[in-house]
């Protein structure tokens, strides 16, 4: 695992930033999650980690939580997207990718997933 590396200070202003303006979405999803309300975790929301800006993180078992919308599904941002996932999980990283529309229709269905997930993360068995 690399060493942990200082955040430069205008990702780090970035991710402020991006912490107020989050989508329906994403505020939907933190509501489940902040607080330690899902099996007791702490959740962190727009982490710099590796040079991104993730949308969750939960450091104790090294889960990223990403939440796309339609933009995410043309050919230069799958790329982009699947090049970052590689990169973040060399790093001991696992991540769980949900669409906005999926949890925004079906937060309990998300949840379980992710809680299926750290499961799995726990076992020394990552999804």
């Amino acid at each position: 695992m690399p060493s942990h590396t200082p955040v430069p200070s205008r990702i780090r202003k970035n991710a402020k930033s991006m912490r107020h303006a989050l989508t329906d979405a994403e505020l939907k999803l933190w509501n489940s999650l902040r607080a330690h309300r899902l099996m007791g975790l702490s959740f962190k929301r727009q982490m710099p980690i590796a040079g991104y800006i993730v949308d969750f993180a939960c450091p104790s078992v090294r889960l990223i939580i990403e939440l796309d919308g339609s933009q995410h599904a043309d050919d230069h941002n799958l790329i982009y997207d699947q090049e970052r996932t590689q990169r973040l999980e060399r790093d001991g990283w696992n991540v769980l990718r949900f669409w906005n529309d999926d949890v925004l229709r079906d937060i309990e269905g998300a949840c379980q997933h992710i809680v299926a997930t750290v499961d799995q993360i726990r076992k020394g068995h990552p999804s």
